[in-house]
């Protein structure tokens, strides 16, 4: 008998932590969503600002950008060729283990004629909060357009703003596999209790 109650005991204990962390979880994403609204649109309506900052993403085998990538990078060409921005600031991980994300990022750039005297690099960007702080800190940015997928702008939004940063979301272009949807849009929404801590 003691057994069977025990185990209802950590069934219930069990439950209550999955419903507890649900709760938190649902919070953060809620609480990223209210920080960030009002700062996030499509390329069209974006304000002008100095400077555009590409967060990184995964390099493909070849080296070249793959859907998450090129999609933030070709609304960053479309924001400079628009006059909304003057420069874009890549950040990401130059020693990361797909590749190196700044020369996969700039060689593109320049791929599409940008100009590389109006692209400036960050190799240590290698979390969202570590882009948008260093952009702050390093390159004394006040004001930028941060550009990502849906399911990363509130989150890059609230802690570039969280940074110092006057930041604004641009929604980036994402040709991407329903799957790759799926386990971003999971990690994203994990991920924010830590950023919510984190603006704290």
């Amino acid at each position: 008998m003691q057994l069977i109650t025990d185990r209802k005991t950590v069934r219930r204990v069990g439950a209550g932590l999955v419903a507890g962390s649900a709760l938190v979880v649902a919070g953060a994403n809620i609480r990223l969503w209210l920080v960030s609204a009002g700062y996030r649109s499509g390329p069209a309506a974006a304000p002008t600002v100095p400077v555009v900052i590409v967060p990184g993403a995964k390099v493909g085998p070849d080296g070249a950008p793959m859907a998450y990538m090129r999609g933030r990078l070709d609304v960053a060409i479309e924001l400079l060729r628009a006059g909304k921005v003057r420069e874009i600031l890549v950040s990401g991980d130059a020693a990361g283990t797909s590749g190196n994300e700044i020369t996969s990022m700039t060689k593109y750039l320049a791929d599409h004629g940008i100009d590389p005297a109006v692209v400036r690099c960050d190799g240590e960007g290698l979390s969202t909060r570590a882009t948008c702080e260093r952009a702050k800190d390093l390159f004394g940015i006040d004001r930028a357009i941060i550009v990502t997928q849906y399911q990363h702008l509130p989150r890059a939004v609230a802690l570039c703003r969280g940074a110092g940063i006057d930041g604004y979301g641009v929604v980036a272009y994402c040709e991407c596999r329903r799957k790759t949807l799926v386990r971003n849009t999971i990690r994203e929404w994990l991920a924010a209790p830590k950023a919510v801590a984190a603006l704290i």
